[in-house]
């Protein structure tokens, strides 16, 4: 095996360990849903993202958050009021997951417009 061959088979794993990465990171039925919000929103309270997200569990949020916070996509702020509040917001890194929103949302559209058109053809 040749040298250039060598690099091109660790560059595929390279990129398939990428792929996973990613998958992991916003993969789940709750973590896009939560950065979504944020971006759109800014700056959220604990309450009004449960509010927003139909279906979530406190617990279950509660573990999401603390991932994106540990995987460096959101800011956690604990606000100094009575009764003490916290609030999260996208980092500013958590920015370019817009990229990929935009594409999940027009492969997503297109998909469905697929699906629609050959149920109603067939």
């Amino acid at each position: 095996m040749t040298l250039i061959q060598r690099c091109e088979k660790n560059n595929g794993k390279e990129r398939a360990l990428a792929l996973r990465d990613a998958i992991e990171l916003l993969g789940g039925k709750w973590k896009i849903c939560i950065l979504q919000h944020l971006s759109y929103a800014g700056t959220m309270r604990f309450k009004d993202l449960q509010q927003e997200i139909a279906g979530i569990s406190p617990k279950v949020l509660t573990e999401e958050l603390r991932q994106l916070e540990q995987n460096l996509l959101i800011t956690k702020t604990v606000n100094n009021t009575r009764p003490v509040t916290v609030s999260y917001s996208l980092t500013t890194y958590a920015n370019e997951t817009r990229d990929v929103f935009n594409a999940l949302l027009a492969f997503g559209t297109k998909h469905r417009k697929m699906i629609m058109k050959n149920n109603y053809a067939g």
